[in-house]
């Protein structure tokens, strides 16, 4: 359904709203407070029903909306007398925009200068169950409404009070800039009338949101209201906190991934050395506390610890792989008479580490905790903490901070945790960080996994396409798997387990190939590992778009083409006919280099992307200092649909970063285990995209805006990805099946693993270039 007049936007993706009337909430207080009320999602169209696709009728994104629904009404505009409209938003802000996107909604809704709206991020509050969980490209979806209805509330009552005040008419006045006026001369700010337009009690009032088609500035480029603090270095995260004698903490970390602590031999000793004020056997290593922390890191690298067997001991890629291949779901009986093409595809453990390290700051006393930390669900770190603690969950309390990225690390809140653990035994705040190498080996990452993919067809047709996909096993116990279990009762066609139900949520087939499967094995649960950024979508789109390719060439058809011919809306095909034509699809390429073309649809939004890359053997040999320099992406092209972009220019550098992902993840980004540990120990020798492998040309083309916001944050990771190895395969005339495709050159001495954090450069000289 849509507004008369209105065309409502075709699957995949479809996000319209078919009114524009709410109901909103006065709440009591001295100023002025408005809310939302629950707004639930519309049924799914009968049409949809007969898809054989589960994510046409409901995905990931729905069900975390459903979630957090029932608590809207705690998600509130205030008012100051001041004139300044305050927001305490329950998501967590990681470099990804949403403050600005946030205040935008707001200045819109109640016609404010942008500098007059203040957005915050919330701390922990229980009562908004899954309100307050930030992940898989769902914030501006989930809030988009209610934090328009609740600034629409607000303006309603501002005027209503205005009216009062002027003996005017509500429909007699206009809000500008902040001021209320008539045309009497009338004239007041809305900080003079914020205890006016406030209630004794809570009431309901019925509000009219804005047309799309009155928009002023949503769908405006815009720049981000924090941008002069980050580049002048004066923004707040976690480490620039000043908590009263917290203190540099810092832990040392095992050999082996989860080794723990057995015995200290000299703590006595690294106690006395400069600057120490603490040393204490935690469950996950030994922290140190010291003046500093380079004082904390000599404390680490000084400490002899006897260490007890890891989760992983004596692991390595080969065994880990044996492991996976073990494990795979059986593909169905061969269709017979029928044609098909079939591969196996190998990714390997990748660390998707955030520019800020793993930190948190912890003031531990005898009857409550105070915590302070970049977090993405800090109701469950909140709830672990307080168990941690033997404290009541209300005698915690969790500040959120805002940090510097994220690619899904912090929604698991691990230094939050030890922090907490290590003021307690210290009986002292702490401010605890990881060292770099301390999230490379004993972090977060994206789990090894195998797929395989059969394509069943006839001529020009496809019959079937089947996918299986074996995984270590992802961690999803930081709240997605919680929502999950809330939400799946109420979602017809739901059964299996967390992790089953996750991934048939957040993956779409989005080609029309017959009757479609996939399925999803997980086993070995000794490595750490999480939902990171697109979780399961990089690896399960790469291998579904190299097999387009190959069934193109079985087929003697352009890939370009082809994928046209099998998308079936009008919208998808918009997105990969633009990236084709910015991205010259089919322009004449030197030897050893080509195109590659990839497209997704994911949370009501599509995207499509176009790279060139450079395969020729002088760019494979070019000298990098410690590292492989490999094959190059020359020029990345992007096109993307989220409905509404509420801030194009934040949703272009989401776009540029998924692409860096997508880039990384196919050709340098890797960790090799051996021996129960990975070898790679920093930046210096795990290789993200650097300067040397960012495409020299890049462009992004949002299209024009149709219905409500889509998801964003992760849209371009998996697509880039799939159009590198797409590209690399054309270029190369083999298809590759094991990423990051340098993963077999290790280019560098593995430092040691004890001790765990490695020397410091005294001299970066003879590095610079």
């Amino acid at each position: 359904m849509s507004e008369p007049g209105a065309s409502p936007v075709p699957r995949p993706g479809a996000h319209v709203v078919a009114r524009r009337r709410f109901l909103g909430y006065v709440l009591a207080g001295a100023t002025l407070v408005t809310a939302a009320a629950p707004v639930l999602p519309a049924a799914a169209e009968a049409e949809d029903a007969q898809t054989a696709d589960l994510t046409d009728i409901v995905d990931l994104n729905d069900v975390m909306t459903l979630a957090g629904k029932p608590t809207s009404l705690s998600i509130t505009v205030e008012v100051h007398d001041d004139g300044t409209v305050s927001f305490a938003l329950p998501r967590a802000e990681v470099g990804q925009g949403i403050t600005t996107s946030t205040a935008m909604l707001i200045a819109e809704e109640m016609d404010l200068p942008l500098d007059r709206v203040r957005v915050t991020l919330a701390d922990a509050r229980p009562e908004l169950l899954f309100n307050q969980l930030t992940g898989a490209s769902n914030t501006t979806i989930s809030t988009y409404t209610p934090i328009r209805v609740a600034a629409a509330a607000a303006r309603l009552r501002l005027m209503e009070a205005a009216a009062d005040e002027f003996g005017s008419e509500v429909g007699a006045l206009t809000l500008r800039d902040g001021v209320i006026s008539d045309e009497s001369g009338h004239s007041a700010d809305i900080g003079t009338l914020a205890a006016k337009a406030a209630s004794e009690t809570d009431e309901e009032v019925d509000v009219e949101l804005k047309s799309a088609q009155a928009f002023n500035d949503v769908g405006e480029p815009q720049n981000r209201i924090d941008a002069l603090e980050a580049v002048t270095g004066r923004k707040k995260f976690a480490m620039d906190l000043a908590v009263e004698n917290a203190l540099p903490t810092m832990v040392c970390r095992a050999p082996t991934i989860n080794g723990t602590p057995a015995s200290v031999a000299n703590a006595d000793t690294v106690l006395e050395m400069a600057g120490v004020t603490d040393v204490a056997t935690i469950s996950t290593g030994v922290a140190v506390r010291a003046r500093t922390f380079g004082q904390c890191i000599d404390a680490v690298r000084a400490l002899e610890v006897s260490w007890a067997s890891g989760s992983a001991d004596g692991l390595s890629d080969a065994d880990v792989l044996r492991e996976l291949e073990g494990a795979e779901p059986r593909m169905p009986l061969p269709l017979p008479g029928v044609s098909r093409l079939e591969e196996k595809f190998t990714f390997h453990f990748r660390n998707n580490s955030a520019l800020e390290s793993n930190c948190a700051i912890a003031d531990v006393r005898s009857d409550s905790a105070e915590i302070w930390s970049g977090l993405k669900s800090p109701i469950v770190a909140q709830g672990e903490i307080a168990k941690l603690l033997g404290l009541r969950q209300s005698a915690v309390t969790v500040h959120v901070t805002e940090s510097g990225g994220s690619f899904g690390r912090k929604l698991f809140f691990d230094a939050a945790l030890e922090a907490a653990e290590a003021s307690k035994a210290f009986g002292k705040p702490v401010k605890l960080m990881w060292h770099r190498a301390d999230d490379t080996r004993q972090g977060r990452t994206q789990p090894m996994a195998i797929s395989r993919v059969r394509i069943s067809h006839t001529r020009n047709r496809v019959l079937r396409y089947d996918q299986r996909h074996t995984s270590v096993a992802t961690d999803l116990s930081h709240g997605f798997g919680d929502v999950v279990t809330a939400m799946a009762a109420q979602v017809p066609g739901l059964d299996g387990t967390f992790s089953q139900v996750f991934f048939q949520l957040s993956q779409a087939t989005s080609y029309d190939f017959g009757l479609s499967t996939r399925l999803l094995n997980e086993t070995n649960r000794s490595f750490n590992t999480g939902s990171m950024r697109n979780v399961y979508s990089p690896n399960v789109l790469t291998t579904r778009e190299l097999m387009v390719d190959r069934l193109a060439r079985e087929w003697d058809r352009d890939p370009y083409e082809l994928r046209r011919d099998f998308l079936d809306d009008e919208r998808s095909r918009a997105v990969l006919d633009k990236v084709a034509e910015v991205g010259e699809w089919g322009r004449e390429m030197p030897e050893d280099t080509a195109q590659g073309i990839a497209f997704m649809h994911e949370y009501k939004s599509v995207c499509a992307v176009l790279v060139e890359i450079d395969c020729r053997p002088e760019t494979i040999e070019r000298p990098i200092r410690n590292g492989v320099a490999g094959p190059r992406v020359t020029k990345a092209v992007c096109a993307v649909d989220v409905g509404l972009a509420v801030n194009p220019r934040g949703l272009e550098a989401q776009m540029q970063g998924g692409i860096m992902d997508g880039i990384a993840l196919a050709l340098t980004s890797g960790l090799h285990l051996e021996d129960g540990h990975f070898l790679e120990a920093s930046w210096d020798n795990y290789f993200y995209t650097r300067q040397w492998n960012t495409p020299p040309e890049m462009e992004v083309v949002v299209m024009p805006a149709n219905g409500e916001p889509g998801g964003a944050g992760e849209l371009a990771v998996a697509p880039a990805n799939a159009a590198v190895a797409c590209a690399y395969g054309r270029a190369t005339g083999t298809m590759p099946t094991t990423f990051p495709i340098n993963h077999g050159d290790l280019s560098f001495d593995p430092i040691p693993t004890e001790p765990p954090i490695p020397e410091s450069p005294t001299d970066g000289l003879d590095d610079a270039v």
